[in-house]
């Protein structure tokens, strides 16, 4: 294939665009931003699990609570109503008294019981809602976060993508003074060779693969013609010619 030099220089220019959008383009894709909200979806979801057992937990503690409640008044007014009898006096065989006030005696131990189970169940459900709200905080902190940083992610974004369209401007009138089948060359080497078509020879040393070339090589690129488009043996790129290449 032969390339005016000019159209073979202008590659190195539109190599240099290409990989400065290919630079912006990795940025765009690595933000760091993504992996940290990545890792606080996952903690969301987490703790979104977590909430929803301990609102089981709450929801469980708090139908206890409200049936030792019950139990508790339950009792209190059976005693009451004893109580009652007996103050009244409606209890008149000496007999049956001394009964009720046994039954009164046990219905205190009974009601004393009641409520030192009913304390320790209330003691469980204020533990299970102070876990509670202290997860449903951590949600709206990491909810808060994400916000910040999906922000900042889409203001990175959009920087990166306004500095990719402005670099691939600068494309269209490097790419109109190569030869069509020279640009396909670079273009098909570029997608095959990650990302680089072409690259200056420097001191004798390829500019992509930085490779020195041997003396062989260098006095048959020496004896091709100025219009002859080279290629590295190593790796195949386009093997630009300057006065820097030291031939």
């Amino acid at each position: 294939m032969k390339a005016e030099p000019s159209a073979q220089l202008r590659l190195l220019e539109l190599q240099e665009v290409d990989a400065r959008v290919d630079q912006l383009r990795h940025q765009k894709a690595n933000l760091p931003q993504t992996a940290e909200i990545a890792a606080l979806t996952a903690r969301r979801t987490e703790t979104q699990g977590w909430i929803r057992d301990e609102q089981i937990k709450v929801d469980d503690l708090t139908a206890v609570q409200e049936q030792a409640d019950r139990d508790v008044e339950q009792v209190k007014a059976r005693r009451k109503r004893d109580q009652d009898r007996i103050d009244a006096g409606l209890i008149g065989n000496p007999k049956d008294l001394e009964r009720m006030q046994h039954e009164l005696e046990s219905l205190d131990r009974r009601i004393s019981t009641l409520e030192d189970e009913e304390l320790e169940v209330m003691e469980r459900l204020e533990q299970a809602q102070t876990g509670l709200a202290q997860l449903r905080s951590d949600l709206d902190e990491v909810d808060r976060q994400l916000d910040a940083l999906t922000t900042e992610r889409e203001e990175q974004t959009a920087a990166l993508e306004e500095r990719i369209g402005e670099t691939g401007e600068r494309r269209a009138p490097i790419v109109a003074a190569i030869p069509d089948d020279l640009l396909a060359l670079y273009e098909k080497l570029r997608t095959t060779r990650n990302g680089v078509g072409a690259a200056l020879l420097r001191a004798r040393r390829c500019g992509a693969c930085m490779l020195t070339l041997d003396a062989a090589e260098l006095a048959a690129i020496r004896g091709r013609a100025a219009d002859d488009v080279v290629r590295c043996e190593e790796c195949s790129r386009i093997l630009v010619r300057n006065e820097e290449s030291g031939l």
